[in-house]
């Protein structure tokens, strides 16, 4: 794993985040997105080399809004950049990690990720990101 990519926090409105946000980190969001394989919408925000993804969930059927339905809004994962996604699953499958994806998927923000079961990582849903090379 090369860094931390992002921090990802569930939020019950994007807009209004966006704006809070905005004014806690001093900066504006550069993206948004729909994920429409994730029933999501994202937002992202720069700030140095770090990077925070704020993500609502559309309609009901979808992890953020089951999420905040338990748990409320807040800390949903954290985001690893890795070199080669592949390589990467492979190794901690054999490390015995539980992964949620056979195969990577695309995400928001031009990656493949994959990620890993909380159960298997002290309760900390873990996501692997790798750049989408065009």
């Amino acid at each position: 794993m090369e860094k931390i990519e992002h921090i990802g926090i569930a939020v019950k409105d994007l807009e209004d985040s966006n704006d809070l946000y905005s004014k806690l980190l001093g900066v504006n969001h550069y993206k948004t997105e729909e994920v429409s394989s994730e029933n999501v919408k994202t937002s992202f925000f720069q700030t140095g080399e770090s990077k925070i993804e704020l993500l609502e969930g559309i309609g009901v059927d979808n992890a953020i809004s089951k999420f905040i339905e338990k748990r409320g809004e807040g800390i949903h994962h954290i985001a690893f950049a890795v070199e080669d996604i592949y390589e990467e699953m492979q190794r901690l499958r054999k490390e015995g990690f539980v992964l949620l994806n056979e195969e990577p998927k695309r995400g928001a923000d031009n990656k493949l990720v994959c990620f890993v079961h909380p159960k298997s990582a002290n309760g900390v849903l873990v996501e692997l990101c790798q750049e989408i090379l065009d």
